[in-house]
């Protein structure tokens, strides 16, 4: 079996956040939603955990980060062409997301990102595939 990642990240409205992330085509598993949690898809072995603030303070101790005040972790995903990048990045704005900064072209490397509506920061990028060292 591979390994699957599942990122948890607490919400403040757990049905905007589903509808925001809906609005930039990620879908999500039933089985694991209810009221108080969402299991969104991003692809086969990875997840995203969207957990109301209740619920997530029952996994941890630690008081919960305000990530429209403070940085604790940056989500980054990678897409097939800098147009996706774009893309992504206008569906998230257009659904209430902000973006936090410039698009960043580094010729063989482009990326851009934006703030979702709790204040996590996704990172999109676009690497051009000769660039990737295979071993």
């Amino acid at each position: 079996m591979s390994t699957q990642i599942f990122v948890n990240l607490p919400v403040k409205n757990l049905n905007q956040s589903i509808e925001f992330f809906t609005q930039l085509g990620f879908e999500f598993n039933s089985q694991f939603t209810d009221e108080t949690a969402t299991c969104m898809i991003v692809s086969e072995n990875i997840f995203v955990m969207l957990l109301t603030h209740e619920k997530f303070k029952t996994f941890t101790p630690k008081e919960i980060c305000d990530a429209t005040k403070s940085t604790e972790v940056l989500v980054c995903l990678s897409s097939d062409s800098r147009e996706q990048v774009d893309e992504i990045v206008r569906k998230a704005v257009a659904a209430g997301g902000t973006t936090y900064n410039e698009p960043q072209d580094h010729g063989f490397m482009y990326g851009h990102g934006f703030a979702d509506l709790d204040g996590h920061i996704w990172e999109i990028i676009y690497m051009e595939p000769s660039s990737i060292s295979q071993g």
